[in-house]
């Protein structure tokens, strides 16, 4: 059997304290409107104004996703194979939804009951095994520095993260962030890489990457810790702060470089904006919902990390990632145990936040321009091995798209009996990264500039214009 690891250590802890140094370590976090500080504000180039009348492109104003770390068995779950012997097919039985002609695994009563607002993508498929880099894919749509690796950490030559180009693109508006990423940044103990890539900003810059609500937002009173102020601080007596720090800055820029004078003050800006703002607060205040929400959303960390992104949505935040947290028993990678794993704790937890928010999004108005996508970075293997688990298995797996313009109550592309490789419509997850900024109104065209004022074009792969209405 496999032996669970324990990552709990990893999670950033609440601090108490919020000196200089923590104010700057906010501002690293999240883009809000510091393009718009900078003078920097992103828009849209002539590829894209040139596709503002191709279906499904720009329906989406903001997204969330849900990222299913460790990979995730597209037999167990949304491509079950009824017909395959006990040893591929496992023991899971196979449930109608409320689509005819789609079944789904039967763990996921929920959402079984709302596939008509679900696209269902059965042919992803890459050729890398590797969590650190296929996650770097994954997340940015572009392969990374050093592929197939288990063994790199970020850096800044990473593809920067779809929900960071957003940020540079389409900034959020007044203190809110323009990306925040739920509840910690991905990170496997058994790769010697640790923190997968692709979760920043990369070549793009410091000043994009995401806003880190870090810990367990189902526990009783948890706040943001980069947004805690010093314990009996009041914002007036932090603005006061903000003043005196001005007049020793002023010291400091005589010598230092205009340019890097220029982007800290706006990140110290943006850290006592973050820091000072009620109406900040008020998004990230899960005690604003009632506990018959936070029941239908699941008392969970997954569950609460997606209300939570649903707030951040409501309140003006584009774009908002939920990883799959660190439950100390690898996450969806299940190499061992791998039905009661994802019987007890995997699915319940996923099919249940997945639903209630699908509910809200429709019941608010707001799901036909709001894209919502569920994926991991690699499927598992059709073959049950002797730890009753699956293997990595990245040649053939799922994602689910809803929302945005995406036309629910379908299924895109096949796999073979065994659910080993794609039969109809393979896809990669340029593709799908590809689709998204389509639904996000970014076209393949799009070229941003890194700090040396290199050219990258953002999209790899091709959108799938006939997932949208």
């Amino acid at each position: 059997m496999i032996n669970p690891y324990r990552t709990d250590a990893l999670l950033p802890q609440p601090g108490m304290l919020v000196g200089r140094r923590t104010l700057i370590q906010a501002s690293m976090f999240g883009a809000a409107s510091w393009a718009a500080l900078q003078g920097t504000a992103g828009k849209k180039v002539t590829a894209s104004e040139t596709l503002s009348g191709e279906i499904g492109f720009g329906r989406a104003k903001r997204c969330l996703l849900l990222f299913m770390w460790g990979g995730p068995s597209q037999l167990d779950t949304f491509d079950p194979k009824p017909e395959a012997p006990d040893a591929v097919r496992g023991p899971f039985k196979t449930i109608a939804t409320n689509v005819p002609g789609i079944n789904f695994s039967e763990n996921f009563q929920l959402l079984s009951q709302r596939a008509d607002k679900l696209a269902v993508i059965r042919s992803l498929g890459h050729d890398d095994p590797a969590h650190l880099s296929s996650g770097h894919t994954t997340l940015t749509g572009q392969l990374p520095p050093r592929n197939k690796s288990d063994a790199a950490p970020p850096s800044d030559r990473d593809t920067p993260h779809i929900g960071c180009v957003m940020s540079k693109l389409r900034p959020s508006l007044g203190a809110l962030p323009s990306f925040v990423t739920v509840p910690w940044f991905a990170y496997h103990p058994a790769a010697p890489g640790g923190q997968a890539p692709g979760q920043n900003s990369g070549w793009l810059g410091r000043q994009y990457d995401p806003l880190l609500a870090a810990g367990d937002p189902n526990t009783p009173g948890w706040q943001v810790p980069s947004l805690s102020l010093i314990e009996g601080q009041s914002p007036d007596r932090l603005l006061r702060r903000q003043n005196l720090l001005t007049l020793m800055d002023t010291q400091r820029r005589l010598v230092d470089e205009a340019s890097m004078s220029r982007r800290l003050n706006a990140q110290q800006q943006q850290a006592f904006g973050l820091l000072t703002s009620s109406s900040v607060r008020q998004a990230f205040d899960l005690e604003q919902e009632s506990p018959e929400t936070r029941d239908r959303y699941g008392r969970n960390t997954h569950g609460q990390s997606v209300l939570l992104a649903r707030r951040l949505l409501d309140h003006g935040v584009p774009f908002v990632s939920v990883n799959w947290q660190n439950d100390g028993q690898n996450f969806w990678d299940t190499h061992g145990n791998n039905f009661n794993r994802l019987k007890n704790d995997l699915i319940p937890p996923s099919d249940r936040a997945f639903s209630a928010v699908l509910d809200d999004l429709e019941q608010s108005g707001q799901l036909d321009d709001t894209l919502v996508v569920w994926v991991g970075e690699f499927g598992r293997s059709p073959h049950i091995n002797a730890s009753v688990g699956r293997e990595h298995h990245p040649y053939c797996y799922c994602g689910v798209m809803a929302g945005g313009g995406i036309r629910g109550g379908q299924v895109y592309g096949a796999s073979d009996k065994h659910g080993a490789y794609p039969s109809d419509k393979p896809l990669t997850p340029h593709d799908l990264v590809a689709t998204m900024y389509h639904a996000l109104g970014v076209a393949p065209g799009e070229v941003l500039h890194d700090g040396l004022n290199r050219p990258h074009q953002i999209v790899a792969g091709r959108p799938v214009r006939e997932l949208f209405v």
